[in-house]
This record gives structure tokens, sequence and C-alpha cells, in this order.
């Protein structure tokens, strides 16, 4: 698990890796933002035609049974990362029924909207993210939006928030993340139902905390797994972790879950 947070002018930007959109949706349902969203791109394999082409957006929606209005934007999107060619605009609620976990998409963005967001609005939304700069925040080109979420390979995640207390909420989540994987391996219950895997439950606010308290980008890995006991090293970083970075040689701090409490905690690396 990886994790990096930086904050400026009342905007957090966060990049973090390992989580689903599926294992995310519940956070960004809950938290304070409009209560209609934009899925601006929205890409996978997961869903194919006859020929073997990935559905369109609107196609994948329906075939959830997920209501939403379709907005076309047009050729002049076509090829623009972080866009696909048409804009679903659905209630924020319904997050959790699009990423159900029966598919996984490989490129997904989306920002929270009014419900009743107007076409033109939208196009001027699609032009915003269409133009900005690689790495530049766009929170602040998107008007009264609080939330922007982007997942890469179902896996990498990006998200810019007005919200400060959801950075912390998404590092509480990654942890539990990993334990519930590990755990899952060793028990033999990879590919169970969510109603049917044990519970991982997630540690309180104050490991987040502590945590953000002391550095900025962080790497966590699987140090020791029993049945009892779930044991993640982390390591501080000095800039936000990138794929290929190993883990360092030693751990600065341990997280433990006890898994018959149901309780963490976090100790110094011996």
């Amino acid at each position: 698990m990886s994790f990096s947070v930086r904050e400026g002018e009342g905007l957090w930007q966060v990049r973090a890796a390992a989580a689903q959109a599926g294992e995310l949706a519940d956070l960004l349902v809950a938290a304070g933002a409009n209560d209609a969203v934009a899925v601006v791109s929205l890409e996978t394999n997961s869903c194919l035609d006859e020929e073997w082409r990935p559905l369109r957006p609107s196609l994948v929606a329906a075939a959830l049974g997920v209501p939403c209005t379709v907005h076309p934007i047009g050729s002049w999107a076509s090829g623009t990362i972080g866009l696909s060619d048409e804009i679903l605009v659905m209630e924020r609620g319904l997050l959790p029924r699009l990423f159900d976990g029966s598919w996984s998409p490989y490129e997904l963005a989306l920002v929270d909207v009014a419900p009743d967001v107007t076409p033109d609005q939208l196009d001027e939304l699609a032009l915003a993210i269409g133009t900005a700069g690689a790495g530049e925040p766009l929170l602040g080109r998107l008007g009264d939006c609080r939330i922007w979420f982007s997942g890469h390979d179902d896996c990498y995640v990006s998200l810019e928030t007005r919200d400060p207390a959801l950075p912390a909420t998404l590092l509480a989540r990654l942890p539990a993340l990993l334990a519930g994987r590990a755990l899952a391996e060793i028990t033999g219950r990879v590919g169970l139902a969510e109603a049917e895997a044990p519970p991982v439950p997630e540690p309180g606010a104050w490991l987040p905390e502590r945590l953000m308290a002391m550095a900025p980008h962080w790497i966590g890995a699987l140090a020791d797994v029993t049945e009892e006991l779930v044991v993640i090293g982390l390591a501080a970083l000095p800039e936000p972790w990138r794929l290929g970075v190993p883990f360092p040689a030693r751990a600065d701090l341990v997280a433990a879950l006890d898994v018959r409490r149901g309780n963490w905690r976090l100790t110094a690396a011996k």
C-alpha cells in the first residue's frame, strides 16, 4: 500500500494504492459533496460487445441497472486523457451499485456536480479537464465541485477534495484492505462475496492522523500474517511512491491487527 497527501489553499491532493473503485465508493458517497456525480471517463475490458469491443459507459451503466443521464461530448474529446466520448450523470448514492465488484475499470474519472447540471456546464467541465496540464490540480478549475476521483488499473488512486476529513478516512481504509486480502489468501477465502468474507475493521482516526502528522508520504508492506495477527510495516518516504520503488530496508512503524479482537495498534519498528 502507499499513500501521499498534499494540502494547499483548502484543497487536499491524495495519491494512493492499492484500492479498487468499488472499495472506495462508499467514501465518495459519504463525503460532503454535491448530490450527483459526473463520470467523465470510464474504460474497461470487463464489458465487451459481440465483437469484443468495450461497451460505451452508458451501456455499462444500463447493464448494471444504474439510472443516469447521458451527455455526449463529441469527437473533439476522442483520445483525450481523462475523458470518454460521453459523460454519465447519476445520483451520488448510486456509486456502490455502479462499482459493485462484478467488473473492473482500467481508467475511471468522476467529479461531483449539482443534480440539475446543464449540458453547457458539462461541456465546460469537459473542456477544463481536457485542457488541464499534467499534474495540475483540477478542482480549482471546476467551480463548486468538491471531489475529483481518478483511478488507473482499478488499483492506483488519485483524489482531490475540499473535505479535510477525507484523506484520513481514505488512509484508514488502506491497511484494512491490505489485511483483508492477506487473510483471504491464507484462509482460502479469496473470491468470496463481501457478505461471506470475514470483516476486517478499519483503524480509528488516530492511526491515519498520526501518520499524516509525521510525514506526507508512506509505503506499507505485509511483515507477518496469521489467522490471529496481521502485521504491516510502514515507512515514510521523502517523496510520493512510484511504481517500482521498493520498500525501504527498515520500517519506521508497525501497524498490527489483532484479528480476533478487531483491534489495531501502532508501534515503533524494532
